[in-house]
Order: structure tokens, then C-alpha cells, then sequence
């Protein structure tokens, strides 16, 4: 029976964590597995194991000799790429579905040492119809909404095992349950994910989803202990943003934009206000001129002289 420590995240010697790659590929396709290689003087080979029914599928020595199990000889090739062994399998069927994890072994005061790399989940999907059936084929949603995806078996197991992987976009685990349904939700979905099952089916909601969580969903099942068996299609899950997000945010540039016309209307009122006083305060303060009030007063005076005397003449 598989553990779900056996492909969890993984540390080497160095204590630097590897994460899990996903590789969803059709039948007849080619893959390419990357395993570290760091070659130093310690370092005695690098294996590629699977998890599930434990084989080796090839082991390359520090000294460039190689094994290669024999009933993939002539589907897998492999290459040193710098510090990094490149492994690729021809030609795959649905049964090279596995969990594909990289193994050293160093030599450390005259003993051989084990360290864990990189752990690669292989998902290789049927042109025919499989033994795990999915629906549905494609959910449109909005953010903060929830769905449903449901596997369904084609026939049970005792010791089956069921995976939910996101396997395109952002490829990574979503759901293990075990065959005493004990299961882990792996961080993508923390607190976003229930599932309920029954019998040979699976119906797993995912809550609160958010527009990276747009993928491609397949179930995969432990078959006969010994490979994934996956669903043909998968679930195409598209998650669209709120349009009430784009809105809200018109509107808040819209209040901006009043606030900012308000202030400066209210600006140039008070400005009009001030000059409209500054004005009438200049008025009220200035002067009489002097050589006016002389002339009136000039004039008048000869005025009333020249009355004087036309009345003195009569």
C-alpha cells in the first residue's frame, strides 16, 4: 500500500525541499524525468524509482555505468546534463503512470548514505475509455463560488487508493485519500476542500475558488496496487473574476473624481468670496481726491458770486 509520505515533498542532504512535478501526457507520448545530480567525489549513483509497487527503473553510477529495467530497455534513454541526470521514456502506456521518485546514494565515512530528490508524478491517459469515469467534462464559475467534481470506479477495491491532481496550468496534488479513507488536502486547497464517498464513487467540492485555480482536474486510483489508473479527460474547471470587482472600482475612481471637482469648486468659491471683500474694503478705505474737491469747490463759489452781483445791479 502506498504512503503518502513516499511522495510527499522531499529534503536532500543539503536540506533544500524538492517539490512534486506533475506530468499529465496521452498514450504514445514521451516524457522527461530530471534528477539532481551534484557529482561530487561522495556521490555513488542516482536511482529512479516508483512508489507504488517499488521497482528500479534505472540507476546511473558516478562512473557512467547504468542499469535499466529490463522491461522498459527499449522504450528509455537517458543523458548527463551538467549536474543533472535527464531520463526520457518513449512511447508510454497508461500502466507507466506512477510516482517516479529521484535517489542518490553518497558514501560517508565508508558507508552508503540515501537521499530523496525530487518526486515526479506521471499521469498517462488512456485513448480508451479507462477504469476511473469523471464529470463533469467542464465547469465555468466565478470567484468565491463552489463545485463538484465526482470520480467514479469503475469497479472497488479493498486497498484502492484515489488522488485528485490539478495537472496543467499549475500542476500539483489536490486531494489524497487512502484505502482506510484517511485522506490529505494538500495546501493549494487548505481549508477549501470536503469530499464525501460512497461506494465507488467520490464527489469532492472545492470552496472559495479564485482565478488561479482555473486547471485541469484529473481523478487517478491505485490499480492493482501496482499503477495510476486516471481519468480520460479529466475536468476543465475555468474560474472568471467578479464583474462586480471591475465596477466597485469605476465607482470608487468616480467618487475620486467628484471629491477632487467638489474641492476645487470650493476653492474658487472662496477665492471669489475673498477678492469680492478685498474689493469692497478697498472702496470703502480709499480717499477723496484732493484737486477734485478743490475744483468743486471753486465753482461753486464763483457761482454764487456772479449771483451777487446781478442781483446788486438791480
Amino acid at each position: 500500500m502506498l504512503g503518502i509520505q513516499s511522495w510527499g515533498k522531499k529534503k536532500e542532504g543539503g536540506g533544500n525541499e524538492q517539490s512534486t512535478d506533475i506530468i499529465s501526457v496521452w498514450e504514445g507520448d514521451s516524457i522527461n524525468i530530471t534528477c539532481s545530480m551534484k557529482g561530487s567525489e561522495n556521490e555513488v549513483g542516482t536511482y529512479l524509482t516508483t512508489s507504488i509497487r517499488p521497482v528500479n527503473v534505472i540507476y546511473v553510477s558516478n562512473q557512467n555505468t547504468s542499469y535499466i529495467l529490463p522491461a522498459l530497455a527499449n522504450r528509455i534513454k537517458y543523458s548527463k546534463e551538467g549536474r543533472n541526470l535527464r531520463i526520457t521514456l518513449h512511447n508510454v502506456q497508461e500502466s507507466d503512470s506512477n510516482i517516479y521518485l529521484c535517489t542518490k546514494f553518497i558514501k560517508k565515512k565508508g558507508h552508503h548514505k540515501k537521499l530523496n530528490g525530487k518526486t515526479t508524478i506521471v499521469v498517462v491517459k488512456a485513448k480508451t475509455s479507462g477504469d476511473v469515469e469523471q464529470s463533469p467534462l467542464y465547469i465555468n464559475s466565478q470567484q468565491g463560488q463552489s463545485v463538484n467534481i465526482t470520480c467514479t470506479l469503475k469497479s472497488s477495491q479493498e486497498d484502492e487508493e484515489i488522488f485528485l491532481l490539478k495537472t496543467h496550468m499549475q500542476p500539483e496534488s489536490v486531494l489524497y485519500v487512502s484505502s482506510q479513507n484517511v485522506s490529505t488536502i494538500f495546501p493549494a486547497f487548505a481549508n477549501r476542500l470536503e469530499y464525501s464517498k460512497q461506494e465507488k464513487k467520490i464527489v469532492i467540492t472545492l470552496h472559495k475558488l479564485w482565478k488561479n485555480d482555473s486547471d485541469i482536474y484529473v481523478c487517478a486510483r491505485v490499480k492493482n496496487s501496482s499503477f495510476l489508473s486516471v481519468s480520460r479527460s479529466g475536468t476543465m474547471l475555468l474560474i472568471k473574476e467578479v464583474e462586480q470587482t471591475d465596477c466597485s472600482n469605476s465607482s470608487s475612481w468616480g467618487i475620486y473624481g467628484l471629491t477632487i471637482v467638489a474641492v476645487l469648486l470650493f476653492s474658487v468659491l472662496i477665492h471669489c468670496t475673498l477678492h469680492r471683500v478685498n474689493m469692497k474694503k478697498y472702496f470703502q478705505k480709499r480717499k477723496p481726491n484732493a484737486v477734485y474737491e478743490d475744483m468743486s469747490y471753486s465753482s461753486r463759489r464763483n457761482t454764487l458770486t456772479r449771483n451777487n452781483l446781478y442781483s446788486t445791479g438791480n
